[in-house]
């Protein structure tokens, strides 16, 4: 008999796109977070640490979200209490056997030696049915797949769209976290202006495409992961040198549209 915590292929899913599953929201980017929150701390690693700045301190919450307790930055924690409220009256019995992993835990994302984990400024949460969902494994728990469009429409991102796939894991739309900045829940302290285009730390899909499309166009054999690192940044060099432009190592918006990426 099927169970919500079964672990069903990706593969298996028919007309259903894990890298579209979104539409159009984008996981929060570390440029974004960096320049609307501040940073949590001033060194990350693999490890998972606690937040040392007293600003960003000052953010965080604990709160009951119904089947656990979480602590992450305010206006996050309130949006899952909601999305935690809509689960339940659509969908009790996935709801009464979530578990988590954590919210909060300033680190790098797992494998990465260059982009900082959203669990850093405690706007995203693992979950699963009864245990977490195994990470990068190409399955997914029936049950989630029930309450995944919850999350987006509150905004969240769901992570089974990184190119590392991860379906335990829903965190804040760069989206929202802009509309939380506007609404003044971040304070006025950090209005940086925002970097256009894809540039060190982000992880994306689009990220991805950027990797294939320098692979192809350079003849470089840089990983396909999503994750803009040092990497990532080196091949964006080298496209922006032979082709006479400055070398920021950020693949601006007109540097994707000529790659065909826009």
């Amino acid at each position: 008999m099927p169970d919500l915590a079964d672990l069903i292929p990706f593969s298996s899913l028919s007309q259903f796109d894990r890298l579209r599953v979104n539409g159009a929201l984008r996981g929060a980017r570390n440029d974004t977070c960096r320049n609307l929150i501040g940073l949590p701390r001033g060194q990350f690693d693999q490890a998972c640490r606690d937040p040392s700045v007293p600003a960003f301190r000052s953010l965080l919450v604990t709160a009951d979200l119904g089947p656990f307790r979480a602590t992450g930055i305010r206006p996050a924690v309130a949006a899952l209490q909601a999305i935690m409220t809509d689960i339940k009256a659509a969908h009790a019995k996935v709801h009464d056997r979530l578990v988590t992993a954590g919210m909060l835990c300033c680190r790098l994302v797992r494998g990465s030696a260059s982009a900082i984990s959203n669990h850093s400024w405690g706007i995203a949460i693992d979950i699963g049915i009864d245990r977490i969902d195994p990470y990068d494994d190409g399955t997914v728990q029936r049950g989630l797949l029930d309450i995944y469009p919850v999350f987006l429409r509150h905004g969240f991102f769901w992570g089974a769209a990184f190119g590392r796939e991860d379906a335990m894991h829903f965190e804040a739309s760069d989206q929202l976290v802009r509309k939380w900045a506007a609404e003044g829940a971040f304070g006025t302290a950090h209005t940086g202006k925002l970097t256009q285009g894809l540039t060190y730390g982000d992880r994306s899909a689009e990220v991805m495409a950027l990797q294939a499309a320098l692979n192809a166009r350079l003849g470089l054999q840089i990983a396909e992961d999503g994750i803009f690192g040092k990497d990532t940044r080196g091949a964006v060099i080298e496209w922006q040198r032979r082709n006479g432009v400055a070398t920021t190592g950020i693949a601006s918006r007109k540097m994707l549209t000529a790659l065909g990426l826009t």
